[in-house]
Protein backbone atom coordinates (compact mmCIF):
# COMPACT_ATOMS: atom_id res chain seq x y z
CA UNK A 1 0.00 0.00 0.00
CA UNK A 2 1.18 3.28 -1.24
CA UNK A 3 0.68 6.84 0.01
CA UNK A 4 -2.05 7.56 -2.49
CA UNK A 5 -4.10 4.79 -1.02
CA UNK A 6 -3.63 5.53 2.29
CA UNK A 7 -4.86 9.46 1.39
CA UNK A 8 -7.94 7.23 -0.70
CA UNK A 9 -8.39 5.26 2.68
CA UNK A 10 -8.90 8.88 4.85
CA UNK A 11 -11.01 10.20 2.47
CA UNK A 12 -13.36 7.67 2.02
CA UNK A 13 -13.16 6.96 5.64
CA UNK A 14 -14.73 10.72 5.90
CA UNK A 15 -17.02 10.75 3.35
CA UNK A 16 -18.13 7.42 1.97
CA UNK A 17 -20.13 8.67 -0.91
CA UNK A 18 -17.68 10.79 -2.76
CA UNK A 19 -17.85 9.86 -6.47
CA UNK A 20 -15.03 8.51 -8.40
CA UNK A 21 -14.95 11.92 -9.81
CA UNK A 22 -14.35 13.96 -6.78
CA UNK A 23 -11.89 11.24 -5.46
CA UNK A 24 -9.64 11.67 -9.11
CA UNK A 25 -9.83 15.48 -8.18
CA UNK A 26 -8.38 15.61 -4.82
CA UNK A 27 -5.96 12.68 -5.54
CA UNK A 28 -4.69 14.35 -8.86
CA UNK A 29 -5.54 10.70 -10.68
CA UNK A 30 -7.85 9.55 -13.44
CA UNK A 31 -10.94 8.20 -12.27
CA UNK A 32 -9.97 4.68 -14.34
CA UNK A 33 -6.71 4.85 -12.22
CA UNK A 34 -8.93 5.58 -8.91
CA UNK A 35 -11.55 2.94 -9.51
CA UNK A 36 -8.44 0.42 -10.38
CA UNK A 37 -6.98 1.14 -6.72
CA UNK A 38 -10.71 1.28 -4.80
CA UNK A 39 -10.80 -2.49 -6.52
CA UNK A 40 -7.55 -3.59 -5.73
CA UNK A 41 -8.51 -2.52 -1.99
CA UNK A 42 -11.40 -4.07 -1.90
CA UNK A 43 -10.00 -7.56 -3.56
CA UNK A 44 -6.94 -7.90 -0.74
CA UNK A 45 -9.83 -7.03 1.96
CA UNK A 46 -8.29 -3.74 2.90
CA UNK A 47 -11.98 -2.13 2.13
CA UNK A 48 -14.64 -4.28 3.60
CA UNK A 49 -17.61 -2.84 2.63
CA UNK A 50 -19.17 0.94 1.92
CA UNK A 51 -22.11 1.69 4.78
CA UNK A 52 -24.02 4.60 5.95
CA UNK A 53 -23.43 5.86 10.37
CA UNK A 54 -26.86 5.89 11.89
CA UNK A 55 -27.45 7.54 14.98
CA UNK A 56 -29.23 5.25 17.50
CA UNK A 57 -30.52 7.63 19.34
CA UNK A 58 -32.44 9.13 15.98
CA UNK A 59 -33.93 5.59 15.51
CA UNK A 60 -35.45 5.70 18.89
CA UNK A 61 -32.51 3.81 20.50
CA UNK A 62 -31.47 6.20 23.17
CA UNK A 63 -29.30 4.26 25.88
CA UNK A 64 -26.02 2.69 24.54
CA UNK A 65 -24.00 0.18 26.59
CA UNK A 66 -21.90 -2.77 26.90
CA UNK A 67 -22.35 -5.78 28.34
CA UNK A 68 -19.64 -8.10 29.69
CA UNK A 69 -20.93 -11.98 29.58
CA UNK A 70 -18.71 -14.36 31.80
CA UNK A 71 -19.23 -17.81 32.98
CA UNK A 72 -21.19 -18.96 30.14
CA UNK A 73 -23.76 -21.54 30.94
CA UNK A 74 -24.52 -22.87 27.50
CA UNK A 75 -22.31 -23.00 23.67
CA UNK A 76 -20.94 -20.58 22.94
CA UNK A 77 -22.19 -21.22 19.88
CA UNK A 78 -25.80 -20.98 21.04
CA UNK A 79 -25.01 -18.31 22.66
CA UNK A 80 -23.43 -16.47 19.65
CA UNK A 81 -26.75 -17.77 18.08
CA UNK A 82 -28.69 -15.36 20.25
CA UNK A 83 -26.52 -12.36 19.53
CA UNK A 84 -26.66 -12.61 15.57
CA UNK A 85 -30.27 -12.40 15.90
CA UNK A 86 -30.80 -9.88 18.86
CA UNK A 87 -31.27 -6.35 16.96
CA UNK A 88 -30.33 -4.33 20.34
CA UNK A 89 -26.58 -5.72 19.78
CA UNK A 90 -24.19 -3.49 17.51
CA UNK A 91 -21.10 -5.68 18.11
CA UNK A 92 -20.44 -8.59 19.94
CA UNK A 93 -16.56 -9.96 20.76
CA UNK A 94 -15.31 -12.89 21.66
CA UNK A 95 -12.12 -12.09 24.11
CA UNK A 96 -9.87 -13.65 26.43
CA UNK A 97 -9.18 -13.51 30.74
CA UNK A 98 -12.42 -13.69 32.85
CA UNK A 99 -14.96 -12.40 30.56
CA UNK A 100 -15.77 -14.32 27.93
CA UNK A 101 -18.12 -11.13 25.13
CA UNK A 102 -17.90 -7.76 25.93
CA UNK A 103 -21.45 -6.33 23.61
CA UNK A 104 -22.39 -2.69 22.38
CA UNK A 105 -25.98 -2.44 22.67
CA UNK A 106 -28.76 0.05 21.62
CA UNK A 107 -31.72 -0.01 23.68
CA UNK A 108 -35.27 2.19 23.90
CA UNK A 109 -34.16 3.53 27.44
CA UNK A 110 -34.43 1.39 30.83
CA UNK A 111 -37.19 -0.94 30.03
CA UNK A 112 -35.46 -2.04 26.68
CA UNK A 113 -32.21 -2.22 29.33
CA UNK A 114 -34.30 -4.53 31.61
CA UNK A 115 -35.47 -6.41 28.59
CA UNK A 116 -32.09 -7.13 27.05
CA UNK A 117 -30.33 -7.88 30.65
CA UNK A 118 -33.29 -10.31 30.98
CA UNK A 119 -32.95 -12.24 27.79
CA UNK A 120 -28.74 -12.52 28.51
CA UNK A 121 -29.24 -14.05 32.21
CA UNK A 122 -29.56 -17.92 30.67
CA UNK A 123 -26.30 -17.23 29.30
CA UNK A 124 -24.09 -16.63 32.25
CA UNK A 125 -22.99 -13.89 34.19
CA UNK A 126 -24.19 -9.83 32.60
CA UNK A 127 -22.73 -6.85 33.71
CA UNK A 128 -23.49 -4.12 31.93
CA UNK A 129 -22.13 -0.39 31.56
CA UNK A 130 -24.55 2.86 30.23
CA UNK A 131 -22.58 4.63 27.78
CA UNK A 132 -22.46 8.14 29.02
CA UNK A 133 -20.42 10.17 26.57
CA UNK A 134 -17.75 8.47 23.68
CA UNK A 135 -14.88 11.29 23.05
CA UNK A 136 -13.64 9.04 20.31
CA UNK A 137 -16.04 6.94 18.29
CA UNK A 138 -15.39 5.04 14.86
CA UNK A 139 -11.77 6.71 14.44
CA UNK A 140 -10.48 6.90 11.14
CA UNK A 141 -7.82 3.48 10.54
CA UNK A 142 -4.39 4.44 9.09
CA UNK A 143 -1.83 2.30 7.88
CA UNK A 144 1.01 1.85 9.81
CA UNK A 145 3.69 3.42 8.75
CA UNK A 146 7.10 1.07 8.80
CA UNK A 147 10.14 3.12 9.65
CA UNK A 148 12.69 3.59 7.08
CA UNK A 149 16.15 2.01 7.77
Amino acid sequence: MDQIDAQLLSILQRDGRMTISDLSKKLALSRPSVSERLQRLQERGVIQRFSATVSPKALGRDTQLFIQVSELKRKPEEFEDFIEQNEDVLECHRVTGPVSYFIKAAVSGMDGLRMLVDELIPYGNVNTSIILKSPVENRMITPIQKPTP
